[in-house]
């Protein structure tokens, strides 16, 4: 026969930010560990986990090393898995027409890229801080600017 389990109940909190994120380049790393890490302390959430997620087609959200030769190295790498230069059937206006606005740009190339990047990150929270490893930081990767970009954060814990 089962045994019976004791279920611990504890009350969950949850706190939600939208980030408004600037971008200056084409291709940009802006680095949000540290805004990410303030709002953690202003949720006072200890124990759960933060779930951060861009709101765009074209930009991504990693988590890696701030490292300028390592992050000139992936630039580079996604300019040779995904020329800039290259043929993209979404940026013939000639025959696309869906999703089309009056502003569209040429950016087959930052979608493609993104399809080998992730939209989100979650990463643990305990006792107040963000699970993250010696040289771990939360990037916002632009693909396509310069633009405003929208950063969704939800903090959910105890």
């Amino acid at each position: 026969m089962p045994q019976a389990i004791d279920v611990l109940e504890i009350e969950s909190r949850c706190s939600f930010h939208e980030l408004t994120i600037p971008t200056d380049d084409a291709l940009q790393f802006v680095d949000l560990t540290d805004r990410i890490k303030t709002l953690v302390a202003e949720s006072r959430i200890s124990t759960g986990f933060v779930n951060i997620q861009t709101r765009h087609t074209t930009t991504a959200i990693i988590i890696n090393e701030h490292e300028p030769l390592l992050l000139d190295d992936m630039r580079d790498l996604l300019e040779r898995l995904v020329p800039t230069q290259a043929d993209y059937r979404h940026d013939d206006f000639s025959i696309r027409t869906a999703n089309l606005t009056p502003d569209e740009r040429r950016n087959g190339f930052a979608h493609c890229r993104a399809l080998f990047l992730r939209a989100s990150e979650c990463v643990n929270l305990v006792e107040g801080d963000l699970q993250l490893g010696r040289w771990q930081r939360i990037f916002l990767l632009e693909l396509d600017g310069p633009r405003d970009r929208s950063v969704s954060v939800v903090i959910l814990g105890h």
